[in-house]
């Protein structure tokens, strides 16, 4: 036997008010299934697959009168609009993000908070800046690259450089265990990290498995292109290139197995 709804249940169900149901019906617009003895208005499933049909040409901003038009020719297919309203909603969806994003940036303006970053404060500190990052697009992906500038636009002046300086921390780390064994314990621990911290300039949550085949192309690049380890002073050091290369390969070949 077909479940049957109270108005008021309905009207709960649908988050709607009484009043509204009372109204479509005044104007045809959602007729009750059957009515009681006492008057009282009941409603199926068809009428709530058309309520549901119903609140969403609402959200799309049409007129009751043309949601009828719409509902009630005899062409009208319930699963096309359904994939018809997924495909406005989710353009819909895309373009709220984007006003959100942006109010929120006005917000944190007007509140003296810092202003976005820059690509150039993002690559500041990298080898040749704006072409480090067009060699990274050319490598890992125009996706890639700017999910992780998005992410790092999030924080302030103050955390990048934080974030950066933690790639510091690892070169002094890394440089005086280079007497070690790259599978040893204690460097594995400090590459661990490193890895960590490339996931998020690459704007990947937590260690991503899926990216460590690219993080063996990093390794690469860490003797195939001495930018990649020039000190502070920009000096070059092989012996330090070598040896992180290295051990980031032990670690992508190794980690979770």
């Amino acid at each position: 036997m077909e479940s049957t709804y109270t108005v008021q249940q309905l009207a709960k169900l649908a988050g709607v008010s009484v009043r509204t149901l009372h109204h479509y019906d005044q104007l045809g617009l959602l007729k009750p299934s059957e009515r009681t003895t006492a008057g009282y208005r009941l409603y199926g499933e068809s009428e709530l697959l058309r309520l549901q049909q119903i609140m969403f040409y609402k959200e799309l901003d049409l007129s009751l009168e043309r949601i009828g038009d719409i509902l009630d020719d005899p062409g009208f297919e319930v699963l096309q609009a359904l994939e018809s309203h997924k495909q406005a909603l989710e353009e819909r969806r895309e373009r709220l993000s984007i006003l959100l994003e942006t109010i929120n940036k006005t917000i944190l303006k007007l509140k003296g908070g810092p202003v976005m970053l820059t690509n150039e404060e993002l690559y500041e500190g990298f080898p040749k800046g704006q072409t480090y990052r067009e060699e990274a697009i050319a490598k890992w992906g125009r996706e890639t690259v700017e999910g992780g500038e998005n992410k790092l636009r999030k924080l302030s002046k103050a955390e990048l450089n934080r974030l950066k300086g933690e790639f510091d921390n690892i070169r002094t780390e890394l440089g005086a265990l280079m007497h070690l064994d790259v599978a040893d314990r204690r460097v594995q621990k400090v590459i661990h990290r490193h890895f960590e911290l490339i996931m998020q300039f690459w704007g990947k949550d937590g260690c991503d498995p899926s990216m460590l085949e690219a993080y063996k192309g990093l390794a690469k690049l860490y003797v195939d292109d001495e930018r990649y380890t020039q000190t502070a002073d920009g000096k070059n050091d092989p012996a330090y290139a070598a040896f992180i290369s290295k051990a980031m390969v032990w670690y992508a070949d190794h980690v979770g197995k």
